[in-house]
């Protein structure tokens, strides 16, 4: 209820200062089309930013390829797609949340639990042309959610309330704006907060392009494959080179699998 893939076009609900939005992003050969519908027009500015940001178009695609292309067995991958993106978002505090849903789990059943968080929780939305239903909870009203109503192990819950709990009292701060050691240390320290969920919400809400993910499963496959070192520590010394880029080598190996998410709805 929070996104869909409509006629050719991703679409989404939008938390905004003054009130909520609907953005459709269609993509384009040479540009992003971006239709707003927005509650009040003075989140105008806003959404474009967010929106912007989350499909990392302020990026440098040329000096990230010139780099990775230098390592040869990453060369024909950014030969064959050249300009790949860091996929962002557009609101840190629900990516962090649906990076913990996801923990331990397939890209299917973490969406059933946020599917199920936001039809409990989040605002309704009016959208008719399209499918969406609902704003993603906010940190507040996840603060205030019985764990007991949470269909994951005791452990995740717990991981899930200490999380929500410190973004809603404003004691961790998300975004592009943050220090991306020091809050990646403070994620560390939380319960249930290991290497790759720091990483990947380094990678999607603080920004960091240089956030690497040494062991995703997905990534060792890849690097398996194409030869390169697939243990963590191997494969962590040989992307020294790829540096300060590293979340863009993430994607690029990504890529590689045939994986449905790689791949445009039909």
């Amino acid at each position: 209820g929070v996104e869909e893939w409509r006629d050719g076009a991703y679409r989404r609900t939008l938390r905004l200062p003054y009130g909520h939005g609907i953005v459709a992003l269609t993509p384009n050969p040479d540009h992003i089309a971006c239709r707003l519908t927005l509650a009040d027009p003075r989140d105008l500015t806003v959404a474009i930013s967010r929106c912007r940001r989350l499909l990392d178009l302020d990026a440098d695609p040329t000096a990230v390829d010139d780099q990775l292309r230098a390592d040869p067995l990453l060369a024909p991958l950014v030969d064959k797609a050249p300009g790949r993106r860091v996929p962002r978002t557009v609101d840190e505090a629900e990516f962090a949340v649906r990076a913990v849903l996801g923990q331990q789990v397939s890209t299917a059943a973490a969406r059933t639990h946020a599917a199920r968080l936001v039809t409990a929780h989040g605002d309704p939305v009016d959208d008719p042309e399209g499918g969406l239903t609902h704003l993603f909870p906010s940190t507040e009203a996840l603060a205030s959610v019985d764990p007991e109503t949470l269909a994951m192990p005791r452990t995740r819950r717990t991981t899930f309330t200490t999380l929500v709990s410190h973004l809603a009292d404003g004691s961790l701060n998300l975004g592009v704006e943050t220090d991306w050691a020091e809050t990646r240390a403070r994620l560390l320290a939380l319960p249930g907060f290991g290497p790759w969920t720091a990483d990947v919400i380094a990678m999607r809400a603080l920004g960091d392009p240089d956030a690497f993910l040494p062991t995703d499963l997905g990534i060792r496959r890849a690097a398996g494959e194409l030869g390169l070192p697939s243990t963590p520590a191997a494969l962590t010394a040989r992307a020294a080179a790829w540096r300060p880029w590293r979340a863009y080598a993430v994607q690029y190996l990504w890529a590689t699998d045939d994986h449905p998410i790689n791949f445009l709805p039909v």
